[in-house]
């Protein structure tokens, strides 16, 4: 068996206490010398609301997801919450999992902590997706409602008014068995955590700490959405300096009700972090890093002269800079595509090259014995069996200890 890559992260645990509460933790793709993003839930909510966004994410990020105190499958501790309770949370989190820097995309009160967080932490913020949010969500008085409500009929109760103001009608109508799991996953949420987080909303004022966040920022809001309506996040905009988007015909959710809208904000969001950070051949660097490892790369780089220089800074630029930083697709997907044209020209040395850092991409032995057949009905049996023994030696080598 093939020894696990230091490119590849650790198997993450599901859960993870954080201080003295314990959280569920989703932590899904593979390094790619990019911050990971970590996505923030709505109250009521749990990690699953992200899952149809999760995917344009992949292709350029890893991410990690979480359950916040109170919901899903974490603990809902005793007692009141606040803001920075949430932000501790995250923070340790972050520590726990080794992530230096994150980009934090949070809707409602997930957007809430996520702009708290940063102007806490700037040094750990790499930029934020602010999602149906506001410096100041609702009044005191309809927060004191709220909970009477949750503690004297349940959320059963009235969980068709809350989701009222989360969908439009057209939802309601269109994606009746989505409205039913919502109701599900809002109802199943424990009374205590519901309303702790209530308390922390309720307490919370982030304007000057709005004023003082530094990173980079899109807000973004559903419409119609009642919950935050566009207003809200309109002054949340004016107060980061940050540009601000509406999404058409969308409620308080955009990530359930419209979630490619929401995915093609990210990625542009995404790329213009990419954009303003770092030039053509500083991401060239940093992927080409990923791919081959840096042993590879610094052996290859401490033997440049002057013949080869400009020709290693054309192909760290144009080649690890150009297409193979470009998103769309994932990188062990670009990496199967450039191993099946390697295999078929065939160009055995780069194939062998690229066969090892498979250990770094997330190629298994499983994707390349698949991989190799396509080769064989398409580019011929002879350039698929030396890829095959090309690929034995490769893992073998990876399995040494």
């Amino acid at each position: 068996m093939s020894t696990p890559s230091p490119h590849l992260p650790s198997p993450t645990p599901r859960f993870l206490t954080v201080g003295d509460v314990t959280l569920h933790v989703r932590r899904e793709g593979i390094t790619t010398g990019l911050p990971p993003i970590v996505f923030l839930n709505s109250l009521g909510s749990d990690l699953r609301i992200w899952d149809d966004v999760v995917p344009a994410a992949l292709r350029q990020h890893p991410v990690v997801r979480y359950d916040k105190r109170g919901h899903g499958l974490s603990d809902s501790p005793a007692g009141p919450s606040s803001i920075a309770d949430h932000s501790r949370d995250l923070l340790g989190l972050l520590d726990a999992l080794g992530v230096e820097k994150a980009v934090l995309v949070g809707v409602s009160v997930g957007g809430m902590i996520a702009l708290d967080f940063a102007s806490r932490h700037p040094e750990r913020t790499a930029g934020l997706l602010l999602c149906d949010t506001g410096a100041r969500i609702g009044s005191a008085e309809m927060w004191e409602a709220r909970i009477a409500d949750v503690w004297r009929e349940g959320l059963g109760a009235i969980a068709d008014r809350i989701l009222s103001r989360w969908f439009t009608p057209e939802f309601f109508e269109t994606r009746p068995d989505d409205v039913r799991g919502c109701r599900n996953m809002l109802t199943r949420t424990p009374a205590e955590g519901y309303t702790a987080t209530c308390e922390a909303i309720r307490d919370a004022d982030l304007r000057e700490a709005a004023r003082s966040v530094r990173v980079p920022v899109t807000v973004l809001c559903g419409d119609t959405d009642l919950s935050t309506p566009p207003e809200v996040g309109r002054e949340l905009a004016e107060l980061l300096g940050a540009p601000f988007h509406l999404i058409g015909d969308c409620g308080h959710l955009p990530c359930v009700e419209r979630p490619a809208e929401t995915a093609r904000h990210l990625l542009a969001f995404l790329d213009s972090l990419s954009a303003s950070s770092e030039d053509r051949y500083e991401r060239g660097m940093r992927v080409r890093r990923s791919v081959l490892g840096d042993a590879h790369v610094d052996r290859a780089t401490a033997g440049i002269t002057d013949l080869d220089r400009d020709f290693q800074t054309f192909i760290t630029e144009y080649a690890w800079g150009g297409p193979w930083s470009r998103g769309h697709f994932d990188t062990r997907t670009r990496h199967l595509i450039t191993l099946a044209v390697l295999a078929a020209l065939p160009r055995e040395h780069e194939l062998a090259m690229h066969l090892r850092a498979t250990a770094n991409t997330g190629v298994d032995e499983a994707d390349l014995r698949e991989l190799f057949l396509h080769v064989a009905i398409y580019a011929g049996v002879p350039v698929a069996n030396r890829a095959l023994q090309l690929a034995k030696q490769a893992l073998n080598e990876r399995s040494d200890p």
